[in-house]
């Protein structure tokens, strides 16, 4: 018997090549139990003509599943489904009763609810995406990230790529962050002060972990990465927000109770403040004369295409109360999720030991591919190509801006990907992201990143990082429009 061609159908939006779609299209008809043993396909020529693709697409896809079981050859006669294959299982699912469970009792503690942006999923589909934190696939080094996975999927990188480390890392990229990214902060680190994270939300979630108990007292900047600040409402800490300026946390104003002070320095997210020098050597002296500790979330500082980064607070501490945060996310992909902290001995013993407890250590495989990446120089030819591209970005969006009458809130003045923007105090951002929507313009409402009960309507941020230089004027010009209809 032979399987219909008109069976068979590619998603429009199907994610990898089409090689491999129709590969994954075929195999699970047979996972399915729509196709069965022994029933033939049809042939390569018929279709690659249905489906719209090449023969040879076809005839690899099809040469993969002869080579992995799922299908057989016959001289002369074409491609069956195998003996071999995947049976699909042969039972009847239990029909689900009514659940029984009184889950506001059951459940002991809640993490829903909290300050969240939700990005669209299809983002990519607007036309101006003033989005932040998300990859340009025009701006990454696809050929050689494909390249460096193969070769940490080679036999000699077996180990890595199948070994439990359990609580320790790859020693690759220990090396590489240790010999190559620290020293650019001006940060000397031995292995044993380092830590691959899973990103920097996974690096927070650690030290707040080691470093806050219900009796301690966090201190926050406001407005905030929101994420941070849920996290620690969660932990039953005392957390202060502290109002930045201009220049970001003000060390003056820390309670003389703080255990433990969050903040970025060299681009405050989100108003893109840069810390001057001297307000550094401030904030060590107050912690010192605290006794507190100083978690530095040092994101973004690879994007300094304007200015050169100012030292990051960890290389002026001689104290070794500077726990550092560092991340690919941002220079690399979201997707990666990897990231890095760096601390004395002592914290990086109790965050390594509380990771393995959690997952163990970030993918062996993932962080060899990222070793190579970075050590083979593709991360620093990324690094330049991306600073050019989002200097061109910025200019075109600090002149648009100028040229239709909006106003900036914070300009970070090393580069970045965004600026933070307000609109006037009538303006409700979140409702106007809304509407923007509906014109394919993507704006990210600023009232999640405030602390107090009575959040700041009025506020939004604007990136550039995934928005080409040519649709910023024409998606500036859509937004100031809203906002005077508003």
């Amino acid at each position: 018997m032979s399987i219909s061609v008109d069976t068979f159908f590619l998603e429009p939006n199907g994610q990898g090549t089409l090689q491999a779609r129709i590969q994954q299209m075929i195999a699970e008809g047979i996972l399915s139990g729509r196709f069965h043993v022994g029933e033939k396909l049809p042939s390569s020529r018929n279709l690659a003509a249905h489906l719209g693709v090449s023969r040879i697409t076809v005839t690899l896809a099809y040469t993969e599943l002869l080579a992995n079981d799922y299908l057989t050859a016959k001289d002369r006669s074409g491609y069956y489904v195998s003996q071999n294959a995947p049976v699909p299982p042969k039972y009847t699912p239990l029909q689900r009763g009514t659940e029984t469970v009184d889950w506001d009792a059951a459940l002991a503690r809640r993490f829903s609810g909290g300050d969240f942006l939700h990005k669209p999923s299809d983002w990519q589909n607007y036309r101006y995406p003033f989005i932040y934190g998300q990859a340009d696939r025009t701006l990454f080094d696809h050929a050689n990230w494909r390249l460096c996975a193969v070769r940490a999927l080679g036999h000699k990188d077996f180990d890595t790529l199948t070994s439990d480390y359990v609580d320790q890392d790859d020693p690759l990229l220990i090396e590489f962050i240790a010999r190559h990214s620290l020293p650019r902060r001006g940060i000397a680190a031995r292995p044993e002060e380092i830590l691959i994270t899973m990103g920097a939300q996974n690096a927070l979630w650690l030290a707040s972990r080691i470093l806050l108990t219900h009796n301690r007292n966090a201190v926050i900047e406001d407005p905030c990465y929101y994420a941070l600040r849920t996290l620690l409402n969660y932990w039953d800490c005392n957390v202060t927000p502290l109002g930045v300026d201009r220049d970001g946390l003000p060390p003056e104003l820390l309670p003389d109770n703080t255990d433990v002070i969050f903040t970025t320095p060299s681009h405050q997210s989100p108003t893109t403040a840069t810390m001057p020098v001297d307000r550094r050597r401030q904030l060590l002296d107050r912690a010192r004369a605290l006794d507190a500790m100083v978690v530095e979330d040092d994101y973004e500082f690879e994007m300094a295409f304007m200015d050169a980064p100012s030292p990051a607070l960890k290389s002026m501490d001689q104290d070794g109360r500077v726990i550092y945060v560092g991340s690919f996310s941002k220079s690399l992909f979201p997707g990666l999720r990897l990231g890095y902290m760096v601390g004395s001995e002592p914290f990086i013993r109790e965050a390594r030991a509380l990771r393995s407890l959690v997952l163990r250590h970030p993918p062996g495989h993932m962080q060899r591919t990222a070793a190579y990446f970075l050590s083979l120089g593709h991360y620093d030819a990324q690094i330049r190509r991306m600073s050019k591209t989002l200097a061109e970005r910025r200019q075109a969006l600090d002149t648009a801006i100028e040229q239709f009458g909006l106003t900036v809130a914070g300009r970070g003045i090393i580069g970045g990907s965004s600026l933070w923007m307000s609109a006037p105090e009538h303006v409700d951002t979140t409702k106007l992201a809304r509407t923007l929507q509906d014109q394919s313009v993507h704006i990210e409402p600023g009232a999640s990143f405030f602390s107090e009960p009575d959040q700041p309507q009025n506020f939004y941020r604007l990136g550039y990082s995934s928005i080409a230089a040519e649709q910023i004027p024409a998606g500036v010009e859509l937004i100031a429009n809203a906002i005077g209809d508003y």
